[in-house]
């Protein structure tokens, strides 16, 4: 029987043997068993007789060889197992505008972006998940601070008695102290703006007047302070470059040089965070943004001397921010007309298709009746027959109702009232072929028309593009000069392989969907990120905490860089906080009650390696050596990372030190090389938002729950390369 509402996994060819392996096979044995055959021609009739007998047991080989693997297959489509089709990478995309509009202005949900086209690649598009709506933003109350705690306390509102707005939210008077009279870190002023105005994700310009103020002693260059922004849970860095700050930390002093006016003010431009809610700090109510004095970064560097002052402030909305997706939506595609059959199908014209959404499901209408939307469902086994219920192959983009299924125990019992219908002449029992089968779902009627509302398409490890490629806005939206990423597309992943499904299908009937030892925690948690985590590992509970469990979370990665010699950057590996929440939310609803899941991320330690090697005298040449060169940093950055390192190419192992012998290891693999001179070893540590290089030593210990990786920074670029002499 064929069961066509199974799903359909491919079923590869295992025979590694052809007709060519068997003649030869054939051949080679002709000595030892009949050593007078001398004449191995094709022209001989016996090896005429070898050939075909060799093709014999090659089509009888191409058969038995696959039984088991089939079989397996089969065993898997029975368990309704597919194959999971790419993740979308995500980002968030900055939309610009011509100017300060005059009221709120919306860019709705679906708008476009891609990247640039080439000749070798086509653009990749995204979409945004969410409307974005670009406010007018009022501030209200203008408060300073003497520390900057998580939760302000102590507040002095500096607005009343002493300014006035001209306009709402502009606000203009005489000078007022944006710190202490003597600066000392953590002094600090806050921005409460209007909690009725929308600023999600906004970007804000605050234009500041004041007078050129560089007594205050800082360097106008790395200014000593910071904006932050409360994003409901705690204070968020809003400032992206120190050239976002046109008032070079209120000191005016590029804008001096250039001959202008800072009475006339200068600009400041934040981006607020996604997440922007109103909060209540102690008779205040609003939403909060502030700038806080700091430490210079460099000590040799001043701090504030004296406070600066401003005597104007006005805030203004000139672009936003919103999630996005690497998909393309296609709304209300036509399938097709039913033909009144169990188990038909329906090609969509987009594959793979992404995870549907609310608002993305079929439409069926009846001939000469209103439309119906009809549900998706995972599998028809719990669908009765008038259930409106239809199936979805994501990775192919097949849609499908359910089918006509004759069920053994039916089989049984009809075999039985016919052979009572026989043996009771009195009686007439009738049989009918439904009393036989089971329909599982509703069929649509005979003429009925299909109809998507609309589905996604896209994914795969091609959308993690990088910072600023996209900056192509295919949808036309009016009043958006441009649009750029400032963040990297995270996330995407490649569909399933029969192999993978191989490999995950042991795991998911041992954990049987429940986390409850570590191993089911880690084997749920790649799971729950669907392609997106790489490796997890659940990490030893530490402070007493009986009841959490931490699960560390290698995010999945594009290896390009690796084959471009560059390897793979630490921040690269940020767990993303939609990623964290979905494997949160993956966990919860399988782990034991009293069990609380926390998601890490990786504490990663970098490596660096300086190798002299000498290479044989026929590779005395330039370009030779620096072939070899290249070769040689693929196979040192293809060892040393999270993802393909270590000596099984799983990632290196979590806590594992790295030794000099480890590279002498990697280096010996190629014969190129005659001998290996001095090699070093590096480790790069992250202090604040670089990474500093360590004294050489013989062994790089990441710690406990550390990892290693090894990539090609732009500063570092001259440690880590790979000295070639001959």
């Amino acid at each position: 029987m064929v069961f066509d509402f199974l799903p359909k996994l491919p079923k590869p060819n295992l025979d590694d043997r052809d007709y060519e392996d068997l003649v030869k096979e054939c051949i080679l044995r002709i000595p030892r068993y009949c050593p007078e055959w001398t004449n191995y021609n094709p022209s001989d009739p016996g090896i005429t007789l070898v050939e075909l007998f060799a093709w014999l047991t090659d089509q009888m080989l191409a058969r038995f060889n696959q039984v088991p693997r089939r079989n397996y297959i089969t065993f898997l489509e029975l368990l309704g197992i597919r194959l999971q089709p790419p993740k979308p990478a995500t980002t968030e995309i900055t939309f610009y505008l011509v100017g300060d509009l005059p009221d709120a202005y919306t860019i709705t949900t679906g708008t476009e972006v891609a990247t640039g086209r080439t000749a070798t690649q086509s653009a990749i598009v995204f979409t945004t998940d969410q409307p974005l709506i670009i406010g007018q933003p009022t501030i209200q109350h203008f408060l300073t601070g003497d520390t900057a705690p998580p939760t302000p306390q102590v507040l002095r509102d500096r607005f009343t008695n002493f300014w006035s707005a001209q306009e709402p939210g502009n606000w203009s008077g005489p000078e007022l102290s944006l710190f202490s009279d003597s600066p000392q870190p953590g002094n600090c002023f806050y921005l409460v703006f209007d909690p009725d105005e929308p600023l999600d994700g906004n970007v804000l310009s605050i234009r500041i007047k004041g007078q050129e103020a560089t007594p205050t002693g800082i360097n106008p260059k790395v200014p000593p302070r910071r904006w932050e922004a409360w994003n409901g849970s705690e204070w968020q860095p809003v400032l992206g470059t120190e050239s976002d700050d046109e008032t070079q930390g209120f000191s005016f002093s590029n804008l001096a040089q250039k001959g202008g006016n800072p009475l006339q003010g200068a600009d400041v431009t934040l981006h607020l965070p996604i997440n922007f809610p109103p909060a209540h700090f102690t008779a205040y109510r609003g939403r909060w943004l502030r700038c806080v004095c700091t430490e210079p970064d460099d000590l040799r560097q001043p701090a504030y001397s004296r406070s600066p002052r401003m005597i104007g402030i006005t805030a203004t909305a000139i672009g936003g921010t919103v999630k996005a997706t690497q998909c393309e939506i296609i709304v209300d595609e036509t399938l097709g007309e039913s033909n009144g059959d169990p188990g038909q199908f329906f090609q969509l014209q987009g594959s793979p298709v992404l995870e549907r959404r609310e608002d993305e499901y079929l439409i069926v209408t009846p001939p000469g009746a209103i439309p119906q939307r009809w549900q998706e469902v995972k599998d028809f086994s719990n669908s009765g027959v008038n259930d409106q219920h239809y199936i979805i192959d994501s990775l192919t983009g097949v849609l499908q109702f359910g089918p006509l299924v004759r069920e053994a125990s039916q089989l049984k019992e009809a075999m039985e009232l016919r052979a009572n219908a026989q043996t009771n002449t009195s009686r007439q029992m009738l049989l009918s072929s439904s009393d036989l089968q089971n329909q599982y779902g509703s069929i649509p009627p005979k003429g009925a028309t299909l109809q998507m509302s609309r589905y996604r398409t896209g994914g795969g490890s091609g959308g993690n593009v990088q910072v600023g490629t996209l900056e192509i806005l295919k949808t036309a939206v009016p009043y958006v000069a441009s649009v750029i990423n400032h963040q990297p597309a995270r996330n995407g992943a490649e569909a399933e392989t029969l192999e993978q499904a191989a490999i995950r299908v042991p795991q998911m009937l041992r954990t049987r969907d429940r986390a409850v030892t570590p191993e089911d925690f880690e084997e749920l948690a790649i799971r729950g990120g669907a392609g997106a985590v790489a490796r997890a590992h659940c990490l030893p509970v530490t402070g007493g905490k009986g009841g959490t469990v931490r699960v560390l979370i290698v995010p999945q990665v594009t290896i390009d860089d690796i084959t471009r010699s560059e390897g793979i950057h630490p921040n690269q590996f940020t767990l993303t906080d939609d990623l964290e929440q979905n494997v949160i939310a993956y966990l919860d609803e399988r782990r034991l009650l009293g069990v609380q899941v926390l998601c890490v991320s990786g504490d990663y330690t970098g490596v660096a390696i300086q190798a002299e090697v000498a290479l044989k005298p026929e590779y005395n040449h330039p370009v030779a050596q620096q072939t070899l060169r290249q070769q040689m940093l693929v196979a040192l950055y293809s060892f040393f990372n999270p993802i393909t390192g270590g000596i099984d190419q799983k990632g290196w192992p979590l806590g594992q030190p790295v030794y000099l012998s480890d590279a002498i290891t990697v280096l010996q693999n190629f014969d190129a090389i005659r001998y290996i001179g001095t090699l070093q070893l590096f480790e790069l540590q992250r202090q604040g938002q670089s990474w500093v290089r360590l004294p050489p030593s013989p062994t790089v210990d990441p710690g406990p729950g550390g990892l290693i990786c090894s990539w090609a920074d732009l500063t570092l670029r001259s440690q880590h390369v790979i000295s070639v002499i001959s």
